[in-house]
């Protein structure tokens, strides 16, 4: 299974969302690094959408993200950007 599958399944089965993207974005830091070709599944995006962040402030919202997804951030995920919202609320996507 892929990183981005896992980390779908696992925000899935935590949240319940009703919207829900998890988009790779490893190829738009290419270079960045001498050795980094933007290969792999090293930079994610995490759009997400679910009741379970009504009444959270967006600090708690990021930490039971993060706090989900630490295998995976222990494991080699670099950069994984959030961007969690309660229904209703406005999104930039």
């Amino acid at each position: 299974m892929s990183l981005r599958d896992t980390i779908e399944q696992k925000l899935t089965e935590a949240f319940h969302p009703e919207r829900l993207a998890v988009i790779n974005e490893s190829h738009l830091h290419a270079g960045h690094q001498p050795d980094f070709d933007g290969g792999g599944e090293t930079h994610m995006r995490v759009r997400i959408v679910a009741d379970a962040f009504a009444g959270m402030s967006r600090v708690a919202r990021h930490r039971a993200i993060n706090d989900l997804l630490k295998p995976e951030l222990d494991a080699g995920l670099h950069a994984l950007a959030v961007e969690p919202a309660a229904p209703g609320e406005p999104t930039r996507w």
